[in-house]
């Protein structure tokens, strides 16, 4: 561990965040703070925390030249990238409070923002997306200045032709005066978050510059992060758990954070980057695990047996590691299997990932015992937008997959009525933009913020075990929890999406969404054409499908019972408002979508 090397900034240094990059700027200025790949050139392009800071001063003062007032809301639309950063430090460095808007959301969600926030300034990734957000903002005042990142042809007509628009290139100075540390409060507001509601508008999550730090420096206190350190950012910065854990804390800790081009190119950034840290939703390792799975299905039975050995040998090793096994005579495998089965695997993530938090939703644990026994030291970890988001990680020397973790160091948690999960702390947001009455029902007068999740907390740990609004509640009265069932299915290879239904009923059913690349090649097998409607409805096919599902669900309690499915070729999404930016279904919009195909499920009940 002797090229490890710890930089922590503390809370009382910064004071805010911007004053967490000055700090940092001043203390590392040579280091390599950001890694991008630039389209025009083709290649990798490094940024020193010195020359971010030059960047950082440019944007302040030319946001400074639009005449803003602390507390006025500037917003950004961006993908991940340096200038995402640069924007959101100048404006932090203002007083200003930044408005992300996801990149990916419906021109109607992000307008709602812009309205409900009175955004002044909005920093936007190009023309097109512009384009689509003012046609539906139509005569509103705000936002009074846009900003276009990129320089095309339509960009430049569009600046012409609406003095709102100008293009970031002629909008920033050459240069900007040197950047010095303000003496801000760390209780103001730093920035807005909306959350993207699974029913009704989205709210505004208000986060004060305390709020991130401590929930920063909070986290480095379970996961030791260093100045070696380097992280793939990939998921959006306009989501709190990138944010805080992908963007401040490294910031604090001094490491390098890496911008992944893309999704389609992420296993391609990880085998060039190669990362030692990396922030993700489990949907990322569900893919890897199901490409696994197919892979080594698809091989002869010796490698199938060797693969399932390793994982096995490698969980037991795991497990000794953590002492909660005794030493078993198969350890004596795991360098051998560790090297000619594991390493493979683990060398098309880099071969260097010494952590990997993985949050934003539960983890199947079938995926996290693979990854785990191929020696990938996964934590997961829980929180909310409104607690910073961070409330509990795993630590690395006491990891209990099954679990989310520890509390962070000055959060206190307690479970309350129908074992909800209560949270208290200074993470916890100031409470909802321009939305008391909803901030009164998520904070009590005791200041215990209440997540909605359903736990247990066993030696320390917090054990998610359900979630109050989503039961599933029979005829009988029988309550299914469905959010593990729907887990386990999508598991499958063959299934892109599903969604359990059954409330008010007398027996469970599913909608089902097939992988559309697997489509044509599995309508084939069975005689069917794949762009007939009907083929979907063929009971050989249905049948099948449902005992795939079954199979699924062997290890669950009698309740998960699916007797039948719905097959469907068209995926839920952001665009046809099935899916919230944030990738979760919206329920209640698929239940009304396919309230039809739904009934025909029940025409034969009785």
């Amino acid at each position: 561990m002797s090229r490890w090397s710890e930089d922590l900034i503390s809370i009382e240094r910064a004071r805010t965040l911007d004053g967490l990059f000055i700090q940092r700027a001043h203390r590392s200025p040579e280091r390599v703070a950001y890694r991008y790949h630039d389209r025009k050139a083709d290649g990798w392009c490094s940024l020193t925390w010195g020359a971010t800071a030059a960047q950082v001063s440019r944007w302040r003062d030319a946001l400074a030249a639009e005449g803003l007032r602390p507390g006025d809301r500037v917003a950004l639309l961006l993908r991940n990238g340096p200038e995402w950063v640069f924007f959101d430090l100048a404006a932090l460095s203002l007083g200003l409070v930044t408005v992300p808007l996801y990149t990916d959301d419906r021109p109607e969600n992000a307008v709602y923002i812009i309205e409900d926030a009175a955004v002044k300034v909005l920093l936007v990734q190009d023309a097109s997306r512009w384009r689509r957000i003012a046609a539906t903002l139509g005569e509103r005042p705000n936002p009074t200045r846009v900003i276009l990142l990129d320089s095309g042809g339509e960009a430049q007509r569009l600046a012409r032709s609406d003095p709102r628009v100008v293009l970031a290139e002629d909008w920033l100075p050459v240069r900007g005066a040197e950047l010095v540390q303000r003496a801000g409060n760390p209780d103001d507001l730093a920035t807005i978050v909306y959350t993207s509601g699974t029913t009704g508008r989205p709210k505004g999550v208000m986060l004060s510059h305390r709020n991130i730090l401590f929930d920063a420096h909070a986290s480095l206190t379970i996961i030791d992060c260093y100045q070696e350190d380097v992280f793939l950012s990939f998921l959006p910065l306009s989501h709190m758990l990138e944010r805080t854990g992908g963007y401040y804390l490294p910031m604090m800790a001094g490491s390098t954070v890496a911008f992944a081009r893309s999704v389609a190119q992420m296993a391609e950034d990880l085998r060039l980057i190669r990362p030692t840290a990396m922030i993700a939703v489990p949907r990322v390792f569900e893919r890897v695990y199901s490409r696994l799975r197919e892979q080594v299905e698809g091989r002869p039975l010796p490698v199938r047996w060797l693969f399932r050995l390793a994982v096995e040998v490698g969980w037991t090793a795991f497990e000794h590691a953590q002492g909660r096994r005794g030493w078993s005579p198969l350890l004596l495998l795991w360098p051998f299997l560790r090297k000619r089965v594991a390493g493979p695997v683990l060398d098309k993530l880099g071969g260097r990932l010494r952590v990997a938090v993985s949050g934003g939703a539960p983890m199947p644990k079938e995926v996290a015992h693979l990854f785990i026994g191929l020696g990938l030291p996964i934590v997961q970890g829980y929180g909310l937008t409104e607690t910073g988001p961070v409330v509990s990680v795993n630590p690395l020397q006491d990891n209990r997959p099954e679990s989310v973790g520890v509390p962070l160091r000055g959060v206190q948690v307690r479970v309350g009525e129908d074992d909800e999960l209560l949270v208290k702390g200074p993470c916890n947001m100031l409470g909802y933009w321009n939305n008391h009455a909803a901030t009164a029902r998520m904070i009590d007068s005791a200041g215990w913020l209440h997540t909605g999740d359903q736990a247990r907390i066993d030696d320390g740990h917090i054990y998610i075990t359900g979630r109050i609004k989503d039961i599933l509640v029979l005829s009988n009265g029988e309550k299914v929890p469905p959010a593990d069932m729907e887990m386990a299915i999508a598991l499958d290879p063959l299934i892109e999406q599903v969604l359990v239904v059954g409330e008010g009923r007398s027996f469970l059913g599913a909608l089902v969404v097939l992988n559309a690349d697997l489509w044509i090649g599995l309508a084939r097998e069975y005689g069917l054409s794949p762009e007939a409607p009907e083929s979907l409805e063929d009971p050989r096919l249905v049948k099948d499908m449902l005992k795939r599902i079954r199979d699924a669900l062997r290890d669950f309690p009698g309740y998960a019972k699916i007797r039948r499915i719905a097959l469907l070729l068209e995926p839920w999404s952001v665009d046809n408002d099935m899916l919230t930016p944030t990738m979760k279904i919206k329920r209640k919009e698929v239940l009304k979508r396919h309230s039809d195909r739904i009934e025909g499920l029940y025409r034969l009940d009785g």
